[in-house]
């Protein structure tokens, strides 16, 4: 990733954390689908053996929390350093650590499971194969992969959030395309849900999860 530009998002979610905390850290109650997605995940690691699991794109630990609540090793991993610190905070029993998706600080072949939830949206289009060889690498074999994002063709810049100045650029995903770039990568998509638009959503979202074959 560029590093203006991930310089430009670190600093934009530090400021999201430090100015609209009591948003940014809202639980996942309105949200049954994923819950019960993030459940299937969670049987499908540990099932695998190894229940050391990483929350990629974590924020501020919401979803790690979730993942932690099933059973699961869970840890987090996040490029900005406000939103670490919330986490922390908030989960102060759980771990997160700083670092990119594209190159994280895991040895090959280390987790049971790794979540992207709506995180690899920030990632370019045409750096999704070298996203997805560097999940591939940190999985170990019956590793289990779960992404959620938005559906769409589309992508687009953001200079605010309830009045806090930001830089954040997001990119939407077809489910067609990231089964065969993850194909491509290794992995054996496993399932495909799509979720209509609901109350003021205006596209789809879609979760994916795929494996590592043994």
């Amino acid at each position: 990733m560029d590093a203006s530009f991930a310089a430009a998002l670190r600093d934009s979610y530090d400021a999201l954390a430090s100015e609209h905390a009591d948003v940014v850290a809202s639980d996942l109650d309105d949200r049954p689908l994923d819950r019960a997605l993030f459940a299937a995940f969670a049987e499908l690691v540990r099932a695998g053996g190894n229940d050391l699991v990483a929350d990629v794109g974590c924020g501020p630990g919401r979803v790690t929390i979730l993942l932690s609540e099933l059973g699961l090793d869970a840890f987090g991993i996040d490029v900005s350093p406000g939103m670490l610190a919330l986490a922390r905070r908030t989960h102060p029993h759980l771990r997160f650590e700083e670092g990119s998706m594209l190159a994280m600080d895991l040895p090959d072949a280390a987790l049971g499971g790794l979540l992207a939830y709506y995180s690899i949206i920030h990632i370019p289009w045409d750096q999704r194969p070298q996203l997805f060889a560097e999940f591939h690498r940190v999985l170990a074999p019956g590793g289990v992969l779960m992404l959620a994002f938005q559906i769409g063709t589309e992508h687009n810049h953001r200079t605010e959030f309830l009045s806090t100045p930001i830089s954040i650029t997001w990119y939407r995903q077809q489910p067609t395309d990231l089964a065969t770039l993850l194909q491509a990568a290794g992995f054996t998509p496993w399932t495909t849900t799509i979720r209509e638009p609901q109350d003021t959503e205006t596209t789809p979202h879609g979760y994916l999860i795929a494996r590592k074959p043994i």
